[in-house]
Formats: C-alpha cells, sequence, structure tokens
C-alpha cells in the first residue's frame, strides 16, 4: 500500500479523535541487541540515548529494563522518521516515551524535535508501543488538529 493510502485510512481511522494523520513513523528493534549494548557502555549509553524519566521507568523492573529501552528507541526513531528528522542531527533526548498513570504512553518533544513538528503543520503525536520475544516496535503518527 502506498504511503498516502495509508495515511488516508490512518485518518479516517483517527476521525474521532478530532485530527488529521500528516505522517506515520515505524521501527522494530531486536531486543537483545539492546542488552548488548547496555552490557557493553552501561549507563553511557543509557544517559545518550534516554531521559532520566525514560531510565528511571526501565530501571524500575530489572527484568524488562532492555525490553523497555528497545520499545522507546523504537518510538524514537519512529518520530524521527515521521518528522523527517534523519539528517538533521537531533538529539535522541528532544524525543522522549512518557508513560501514563493507565500504562498507555505519549510524546514529548523538545528543542529541534518539537520545532519539527510545528513546522510539519502538527500539533501532537500518538504513538504505540508493542513488543514480543525478540522484538520491540513502535508506531507513531503525526496529528494535525485541523
Amino acid at each position: 500500500m502506498h504511503t498516502d493510502k495509508l495515511i488516508s485510512a490512518v485518518s479516517a481511522g483517527l476521525a474521532g479523535s478530532g485530527g488529521n494523520v500528516l505522517a506515520l513513523g515505524l521501527d522494530v528493534v531486536h531486543i537483545p541487541r539492546m542488552e548488548e549494548s547496555l552490557s557493553n557502555f552501561g549507563e553511557r549509553f543509557e544517559d545518550r540515548l534516554f531521559t532520566p524519566a525514560e531510565a528511571a521507568y526501565a530501571r524500575s523492573a530489572p527484568g524488562l529494563r532492555a525490553e523497555r529501552l528497545a520499545a522507546r528507541f523504537a518510538a524514537k526513531e519512529a518520530t524521527i522518521k515521521a518528522l523527517s528528522l534523519g539528517n538533521t542531527g537531533v538529539d535522541w533526548r528532544e524525543i522522549e516515551v512518557a508513560r501514563q498513570e493507565d500504562g498507555s504512553c505519549s510524546m514529548a518533544l523538545h528543542g529541534k524535535a518539537a520545532t519539527a513538528l510545528a513546522s510539519r503543520g502538527g500539533t501532537r503525536l500518538l504513538v504505540c508501543l508493542s513488543h514480543d520475544g525478540d522484538y520491540a516496535a513502535a508506531v507513531v503518527a503525526v496529528l494535525s488538529d485541523t
């Protein structure tokens, strides 16, 4: 399916949310690779890619640390794709996955990432995280309220 048709279909499905989908991003991360990076580089790796809140959430369940970070990394990559930030040198911590009390997640953007959202005409992002077996995945939709 072409991207335009997919965006149109997603927009139709989100019509009740009061927004239009401007762009989508998708990413998949191999969790064992995240485990390897954590093992090799430890907190330096974590501090470079994740905000203190993201790292604290991942550390709150040591057995799920790599899985939780892999899902957040996938969300950051999906956001970079959706906002076409691949060549801008955005700081990974400018894209933050925030966990809500009900267990759902939202995205908080800072710096260049927030500027990119506004320049695309976007007003907010929707994010969906998933993990199964050795893989974590994320889909991010850029929404406009108009």
